[in-house]
């Protein structure tokens, strides 16, 4: 018997995957808003994070998000010290 290889990358489940697919379409079509400002995403990044944000919001098994990193303002206070 031959042992199966396990891919290294993450997999999110089929709930995700189909989110982000939906919201990849939206974008391409040019409807997909953000939620604070709803100005239109054209960023793809910015496309599978809201399609991944949603499909946490209904339940799908989605790891949490990571920290966001610092912004440039912050980092220059934070050296000046």
């Amino acid at each position: 018997m031959a042992a199966t290889k396990k891919s290294s990358r993450r997999r999110y489940p089929k709930a995700a995957s189909k989110k982000v697919a939906a919201t990849m379409r939206e974008r391409k079509r040019g409807t997909l808003r953000s939620g604070g400002s709803g100005k239109k995403v054209t960023s793809r990044k910015q496309a599978i994070a809201i399609g991944l944000s949603e499909a946490r919001r209904s339940g799908a098994k989605v790891p949490r998000k990571r920290g966001g990193r610092r912004k440039g303002s912050s980092q220059k206070r934070r050296a000046a010290r």
